[in-house]
């Protein structure tokens, strides 16, 4: 019988050691640690994080996992829903996008709730976390073109990596794991309407659940619950549900779809998901944000940015903007709903008002989506100027890059274009260190001193002599 999907992930998961992993790869893994503490301490006060801390709190249960800066103990399962939520919260952490998008450090809580669980070292932490963004970025290139097509949400893709992710820093067996992301993957199929239309807290919670739904699956598994071995492959398996197609019979083969403009065939593309593993590292190729909004707008804004700073142009000074983007960036960005955002989630995710707030306030920071920015009149008094226009051009140029065109034009008739291809915090466009502690001390600025922000910073790129509970503890405000 030919090996499962589920088993060659797993077998990977279970043998892959911290001494296999480069320098350059350990490395990428704190500074992901590093941006990903600050956005869930820049995230401690939403509304949707106190709520779900209150949840949590009120479950009580053993005292197993801390949660970022707070300090509440709970249990590992509640610990990496919460810790999720508040890295996700502010829509500031990393971005990954091929046919898919997804978010991999929303996986990190799973490695340090389970590993606080078990007394885990954080070498073993870091083995995991590489894991995570390994899986989670080749599933985002598996389907050809992506679940996201198909109108599914790409939480469908993290439910198979979570327990992965958990199962490491609970060591499972071989089989264990297998069993545990077939009972993940069996159960958190996430539609895409969280990013659709009008948004709500839902946006950035679906991730964080399907999170937490792996952490459970893996404690399901070690306890000896079994789960569906054929998960991706099997009869009505991932595969052949949401390509509708046999995949004993066709293996790999694109499926016919009728009716689906622009897109004639639908594949799956295995060597993308399993093909040399442990030659290189995914990790390498994600991205960080340098906004705290929707991956799409970020090339947008910075060359809004550009032109409306370099030549000193002020909001009321400006006829028109006219973006030129790709197709989905279009769909997503410019919907109706999100010319009148009347949630910080819709609005950043608005490129209409992402822009507006640039071209008033010539930055983009969290600070954009407070209640307060949101009644800003001069909002309102802008984002009506500000058009979008799709490109097939630019379209064949995504996910390689991410083209845009900005045109703002004046009332005394200027005309000032800017293009990108790249956004701040793609590999090719990296943040520096220098960049990453600005943003870590801009969303930690509320809790922690200056001395304890280096501090921080110091205790996290050289972690890998801690313990997870000793690491967990030192974040504690």
């Amino acid at each position: 019988m030919e090996k499962s999907i589920a088993r060659t992930i797993a077998e990977f998961a279970i043998n892959l050691k911290y001494e296999d992993l480069p320098e350059k790869v350990v490395h990428e893994v704190k500074r992901y640690l590093y941006d990903s503490v600050g956005c869930a301490y820049g995230a401690q006060h939403t509304k949707d994080v106190t709520i779900m801390r209150e949840l949590a709190l009120d479950m009580a249960g053993n005292e197993e996992a801390t949660l970022f800066g707070f300090g509440d103990k709970m249990p590992a399962v509640n610990a990496t829903l919460v810790n999720s939520l508040m890295i996700r919260a502010l829509d500031f952490n990393d971005i990954y996008w091929k046919e898919d998008p997804s978010h991999p450090s929303d996986l990190i809580p799973a490695a340090l709730a389970a590993g606080e669980r078990t007394g885990a070292s954080m070498k073993e932490a870091i083995v995991a976390i590489v894991l995570a963004y390994e899986f989670e970025q080749r599933l985002c290139e598996f389907a050809v073109p992506g679940v996201r097509e198909r109108k599914w949400h790409h939480a469908t893709l993290t439910q198979f990596v979570a327990p992965v992710v958990a199962g490491r820093m609970l060591g499972l067996t071989v089989d264990q794991m297998v069993h545990a992301i077939g009972i993940a993957g069996s159960h958190s199929h996430t539609i895409g309407c969280p990013t659709a239309g009008k948004l709500t807290m839902m946006k950035n919670t679906v991730d964080p659940m399907a999170v937490q739904a792996g952490v459970f699956a893996a404690l399901m598994a070690q306890k000896g619950y079994s789960g569906t071995e054929a998960v991706f492959e099997g009869k009505e398996g991932f595969m052949d549900c949401f390509f509708g197609w046999d995949v004993k019979e066709q293996a790999v083969a694109p499926v016919d779809m009728q009716g689906r403009e622009g897109v004639s065939t639908w594949a799956w593309d295995l060597s993308k998901l399993t093909g040399g593993l442990g030659e290189t590292y995914r990790i390498l190729d994600c991205s960080m944000k340098a906004f705290p909004t929707e991956a799409l707008t970020h090339t947008h804004i910075s060359c809004t940015l550009k032109a409306v700073t370099e030549n000193n142009i002020s909001y009321d000074q400006i006829e028109s903007v006219t973006v030129t983007t790709i197709a989905r960036a279009c769909d997503i960005l410019f919907d109706p709903h999100k010319y009148r955002p009347e949630s910080r989630e819709t609005a950043d995710h608005s490129l209409p008002y992402c822009l507006a707030a640039a071209l008033v306030d010539h930055k983009v920071t969290t600070q954009s989506f407070s209640d307060e920015k949101m009644a800003d009149p001069r909002i309102w008094e802008v984002i009506d100027r500000i058009k979008g226009e799709a490109s097939m051009d630019f379209e064949a140029m995504f996910p390689a890059k991410q083209p845009s065109r900005v045109v703002v034009r004046t009332k005394d008739g200027r005309e000032f274009t800017e293009y990108f291809e790249f956004p701040k915090g793609d590999p090719r466009e990296p943040m520096s260190m220098d960049d990453l502690e600005n943003k870590f001390n801009s969303l930690s600025a509320k809790l922690l001193t200056p001395e304890r922000q280096a501090l921080a910073k110091e205790m996290i790129f050289s972690c890998e002599g801690m313990t997870v509970r000793e690491f967990m503890k030192s974040l504690i405000v």
